[in-house]
C-alpha cells in the first residue's frame, strides 16, 4: 500500500506539473496565425545606425581616466598656475625689473628700517645687495642688488621655455626617426650604426663642445641639448614599432594598398601616445636639469640672463653663509617643484592614455 500510494502521488504530481507548464506556455507563447508568424518586420534606418553606434571616444576616455587621479590633477593645477603667473608677473603693479640693480636711498632705508637701525652699508647710491626676504623684496636681493622675486620668475620663464622647446624638438625628431627606423626595413642597419656612434659619445662632452663653439645664449643651450636628446626617444619608438609592425591589421592595410604614411599615422602612432607623452613630460625637467648643470660648470646661459640654473649656481657660492642660503633654497625649491609636477603628470597621463585602462 505504501508503494502504491507513493507511485500514485508521484503520478498526480507529474500530471499537475504538465498541466501548469502547458498553461504557462500558452500564456507566454500565444498561438499566432501564419500571417503573423511570417510578416515582414519594418526597417528603421535610424534604429539600425543606433544599433552599431558606440559613444566611446579615445581622448574623452583618456581625459576622464586622468582626472580620476587626484594627485596628478592637483599637480596639473599647480603647474598651470605656475605657468600662468610667469607671464602675468611682469605686468603686475609694484614689480621690480629683474635686470635692475636697486640702490639704497632714503625711501628704502625708511621702509626697511623704520627704527633707524640701518646697517653701515645702507649708504645712498650703494647696491641693496644680499637683503633677506622682507616686505619690499619678498625673496630678498642677490649680490648685485637685484630683486630675487623678479629674477625667480624671469628665470622660471626662461627655464620652462628651454625645457618645452627642447622636449618638442626631441619628440619631433625622435618620433620621425624612430618610425622610419622600425618600419622601413632597409633603413634599419644604417640608422643602427648612426645610433651606435652617437650613443657612445658622452652627452656631457657634446654639451661642453657646443657651449665652447657657440656664444652662450638660450638658442645655443637648446641646440646643445637637442643634438643627442632625440636618441632615447627614437630608440624607444623603434622598439615599439617593431612590436606592432607585423600585426594582422597592419598586414591587412599593406595588402589593401594603404600608403605607408597612413599606416604609420593611423595604425602605429595611436599605440604610442601614452609613452610619447610620458617621455616628453620627463624631457622637460630633464632639459631644465641639464641647463642647471651647464650653469654649474660655467657653460650655461650668460650671467646676466636669469634662469633657475644660474640662480641656483649663484646661491651655491653663498652656502657657507647661513644668512644667505635663501638664494640657493628658493630656486632649488622651484626646480624641485617643476620636476615633481611634470613627473607625476606624465606618469598619470601615460596610464590614462593606455587603452587597456579604459572601461
Amino acid at each position: 500500500m505504501k508503494k502504491y500510494g507513493f507511485t500514485y502521488r508521484r503520478q498526480k504530481e507529474e500530471e499537475l506539473a504538465d498541466k501548469l507548464n502547458a498553461q504557462l506556455d500558452a500564456e507566454l507563447n500565444p498561438e499566432m496565425s501564419e500571417e503573423e508568424l511570417f510578416s515582414f518586420a519594418e526597417f528603421d534606418p535610424e534604429s539600425a545606425e543606433r544599433g552599431g553606434y558606440s559613444n566611446y571616444s579615445y581622448w574623452g576616455s583618456t581625459i576622464r581616466m586622468f582626472f580620476k587621479n587626484k594627485v596628478a590633477v592637483a599637480m596639473l593645477v599647480v603647474m598651470a598656475a605656475l605657468l600662468l603667473f610667469t607671464f602675468i608677473q611682469p605686468i603686475l603693479p609694484n614689480q621690480f625689473d629683474p635686470y635692475f640693480c636697486n640702490m639704497w636711498d632714503d625711501t628704502f632705508r625708511a621702509e626697511l628700517y623704520p627704527n633707524g637701525d640701518a646697517p653701515m652699508t645702507a649708504i645712498n647710491g650703494m647696491p641693496l645687495k644680499n637683503l633677506r626676504p622682507n616686505k619690499i623684496f619678498w625673496f630678498g636681493t642677490n649680490s648685485n642688488g637685484q630683486d630675487l622675486w623678479a629674477n625667480i620668475w624671469q628665470g622660471t620663464r626662461n627655464s620652462l621655455f628651454i625645457g618645452f622647446t627642447t622636449a618638442i624638438i626631441e619628440a619631433i625628431i625622435g618620433i620621425m626617426v624612430g618610425l622610419l627606423w622600425g618600419y622601413v626595413r632597409w633603413l634599419d642597419p644604417i640608422l643602427t650604426e648612426i645610433y651606435n656612434v652617437l650613443n657612445n659619445i658622452p652627452s656631457t662632452i657634446i654639451l661642453i663642445l657646443v657651449s665652447y663653439v657657440l656664444s652662450p645664449s638660450i638658442g645655443s643651450v637648446i641646440l646643445s641639448l637637442s643634438i643627442t636628446g632625440w636618441i632615447g626617444m627614437a630608440r624607444f619608438i623603434r622598439t615599439q614599432t617593431l612590436i606592432i609592425r607585423d600585426r594582422d591589421y597592419n598586414l591587412a592595410s599593406r595588402c589593401l594598398g594603404t600608403p605607408t604614411g597612413r599606416v604609420v599615422i593611423k595604425n602605429l602612432l595611436p599605440h604610442m601616445v601614452s609613452v610619447i607623452m610620458l617621455r616628453m613630460a620627463l624631457a622637460i625637467p630633464g632639459a631644465i636639469g641639464s641647463e642647471a648643470f651647464l650653469a654649474y660648470i660655467g657653460l650655461g646661459l650668460p650671467l646676466d640672463t636669469p634662469s633657475l640654473g644660474n640662480l641656483a649656481n649663484n646661491g651655491r657660492k653663498l652656502m657657507s653663509t647661513p644668512q644667505l642660503r635663501y638664494q640657493l633654497l628658493i630656486p632649488s625649491a622651484f626646480l624641485a617643484l617643476i620636476t615633481i609636477c611634470f613627473y607625476l603628470i606624465g606618469n598619470a597621463f601615460a596610464d590614462a592614455a593606455d587603452p587597456r585602462n579604459h572601461v
